[in-house]
């Protein structure tokens, strides 16, 4: 029995380490796009999970998988299971990461360098944190598998979900904002990593 145990704590302890290894990227930058929205004025709300979901915006990101934090306990995590900081611009060349430090925790995303490769406004500019709501289980298994580095394209729409009791949680609109309520809240309908 013990046997067993060993080798089931073994197989775990490489299944974790190969499920967080990080994928290399080439220098230069890999993304050029600015993810892209556009605002929806009539949008219908539908039931998901318990909660009631209202669409504001359609939503097409591509990006380089900066880092992600996966959540098991809470109300957010009941809908996202999975934050990801995602980078484009400057913010997807391997020679500008490699001189800055990332993290995520507590449903955000931080950055620190000491010698910053480009301006700090951009680098803000450039990235985001985004909490990801699965459409459909096909989703949600794509999105806990995404590693560091890959490039990832994503489809779906920025939403706000509201909760029986009073409770909500929205998305930001726009990519300009930082801190507490800058993070996009998306229901993702499409993720598709390379």
């Amino acid at each position: 029995m013990k046997k067993y145990l060993i080798a089931i704590a073994a197989l775990f302890l490489a299944w974790q380490q190969w499920s967080s290894r990080s994928q290399y990227q080439p220098e230069g930058m890999l993304v050029a796009d600015i993810p892209e929205q556009q605002i929806l004025d009539d949008a219908e709300s539908f039931d998901f999970n318990g909660y009631r979901i209202t669409p504001l915006a359609t939503f097409d990101l591509q990006g380089r998988v900066l880092s992600r934090k996966d959540y098991r306990f809470g109300r957010e995590a009941e809908l996202a299971p999975v934050d990801i900081a995602f980078g484009w611009g400057r913010m997807s060349d391997s020679a500008v990461l490699a001189k800055i430090d990332i993290s995520q925790g507590n449903r955000f995303y931080r950055w620190q360098t000491r010698e910053p490769p480009i301006p700090l406004r951009e680098i803000e500019m450039s990235s985001a944190n985004m909490h990801l709501i699965p459409a459909d289980d096909s989703v949600k298994y794509a999105m806990e598998d995404a590693r560091e580095g890959q490039l990832v394209k994503l489809t779906g729409q920025l939403v706000r979900v509201d909760a029986k009791d009073g409770w909500r949680w929205k998305s930001s609109l726009t990519r300009n904002d930082t801190g507490g309520g800058a993070c996009e809240l998306i229901y993702v309908e499409t993720f598709y990593a390379e």
